[in-house]
């Protein structure tokens, strides 16, 4: 008879009743566990506390858990299974999930739709009366597939190296299903004519089963940047009349969001240039204007996102997200007004334009303090590693703006307006990310957008396909690495301004 053992998560007092060698990360993910790194024991983001029972370990984990300054009782989950019973402490983090409210132009039709953005992180879909405009109802949730890595180099890793594509197709089709279903119901007498998805180039070859191998290499290509096309049948979803449609890509890491995102900011109807930043996982650069259209795609997102930082972590409970300084003392806000465990991105970026302005940080990025160890608390700090990868994530944003730029033909003077988007961009320090050097342009010009993936394919609901198909037809990929000048460009920016 095979043996079943309790595992009791704390604070939750929450008790499971599992097998014996069930692996914790099959259990911990549906609890706010994170496992950024894929479950590789490289970024400690699924530690755990043991308070009582026994979680054994092995040479490699103990190595692991070593090299990440970590000792008794900490374990990490992703190398770990239950073998007895065991109460653990775990840092359950409430994922802040950026919707949208914007006001937007439309011409009234009758019906309802779905605006459904897929986000490597985060879910959020929409139910829009077409007649008003007005937003119905509201479903949100955290990406499934963020249990196989947090960023889409990971879930290309899985899906091509360890054959768990087909895993990661079923997993977000039946979290859209899902959460698809319970807008549903809101209009149960009258189906949505239409379902619009939005999404990277990774969430959209997922999401509908395209091969990934390309992207696995350089020149990192895809063939499949077309539109997708559903019944709600092949779904899953009771709606038989309701065509779904995932939005086309623009480019190898250049996807439909950021289609909505020059949607809705009008790029493709302005005069004057104007430019889209979206600091996500992936820093995807648009610049452009009624007549042409460029954009391109930079490895910038780990770092704002918290990964490959020594105490990094994504926006959430416990997250350092801002730093300032008051009557010379260093000051924190944390989410949630808990004790801090980490520092998110928009923190990242504060933490380093203090220390720059307090000297501790020169503007080569070497800290000049006897400890390396710059502390914002007693247990949350930045190492010299950290601060070199704000350096080469800044770095990229900033040379990829200037090389789309100088394509265009245009200087900063020309440009109308700057939009960030995203959730990370709803909480930067816009002065910050001047003084780092990271967004060259006058404050008044630079726009917090929130979440243009959502707005912009709200508003194609609205639209007629000419529009679409427009802006694909005027919109240039580049990779910035064939630029000559790149590396040149690169170095430049790598110093703080």
């Amino acid at each position: 008879m095979e043996k079943h053992f309790t595992v009791r998560l704390e604070p939750l007092g929450k008790k499971i009743r599992v097998p014996a060698g069930t692996p914790l990360k099959d259990i911990l993910f549906s609890y706010g566990v994170e496992f950024p790194c894929g479950s590789k024991a490289l970024c400690g983001g699924c530690r755990i506390k043991v308070l009582e029972g026994e979680v054994s370990v092995d040479t490699s984990h103990r190595r692991a858990l070593e090299k990440l300054g970590l000792s008794d009782p900490w374990r990490l989950a992703c190398r770990s299974q239950v073998t007895g019973d065991v109460v653990l402490e775990i840092g359950q983090f409430d994922t802040f999930i950026l919707a949208d409210s914007t006001p937007f132009r439309f011409r009234p039709r009758a019906g309802y739709g779905i605006a459904f953005d897929i986000g490597t992180t985060t879910l959020v879909a929409q139910l829009v009366n077409l007649q008003s405009g007005e937003v119905v109802a509201v479903e949100t949730g955290v990406n499934p597939q963020a249990r196989y890595g947090g960023d889409v180099i990971s879930r290309i890793e899985y899906a091509v190296l360890q054959g768990g594509a087909d895993e990661l197709t079923r997993l977000i089709r039946e979290k859209f299903s899902k959460m698809t279903r319970r807008l549903l119901c809101k209009v149960k007498e009258v189906p949505p004519e239409k379902i619009l998805v939005a999404g990277n180039t990774v969430m959209h070859h997922l999401f509908c089963g395209h091969d990934l191998t390309p992207m696995a290499a350089y020149p990192f290509e895809t063939s499949h940047g077309g539109e997708c096309c559903f019944t709600a049948g092949e779904l899953g979803l009771p709606a038989d009349h309701t065509e779904i449609v995932f939005l086309p890509i623009l480019g190898s890491f250049v996807g439909s969001d950021i289609l909505a995102g020059i949607l809705a900011t009008g790029m493709a109807e302005s005069e004057q240039p104007v430019v889209l930043v979206d600091l996500g996982t992936n820093g995807e650069i648009v610049v452009g204007n009624r007549e042409h259209i460029l954009c391109a795609s930079t490895a910038a997102g780990p770092a704002f996102e918290g990964t490959n930082i020594r105490m990094g972590m994504r926006a959430t409970t416990g997250a350092i997200s801002s730093v300032m300084v008051e009557n010379g003392t260093v000051r924190n806000h944390i989410i949630g007004n808990e004790q801090a465990r980490g520092i998110c991105g928009s923190g990242l970026i504060d933490a380093i334009a203090v220390f720059l302005e307090k000297g501790d940080i020169d503007l080569g990025g070497r800290v000049t303090t006897e400890d390396e160890r710059l502390h914002l608390t007693p247990q949350v700090y930045l190492t010299q590693k950290d601060v070199r990868e704000l350096q080469l994530a800044k770095s990229a944003i900033a040379s990829g703006l200037q090389i789309l730029m100088e394509e265009m033909g245009i200087s900063a003077g020309e440009v109308k307006n700057v939009f960030i988007s995203g959730a990370f961009g709803t909480f930067i320090n816009l002065e910050n990310t001047r003084r780092i050097g990271l967004l060259k342009f006058p404050e008044e010009k630079i726009i917090k957008m929130g979440n243009t993936a959502l707005l912009g394919t709200k508003m194609a609901l609205f639209e007629e396909e000419e529009v679409i198909r427009d802006i694909l037809e005027k919109t240039v990929h580049l990779s910035l690495e064939s630029n000559p000048r790149f590396q040149d460009i690169f170095a430049e920016n790598m110093i703080f301004t």
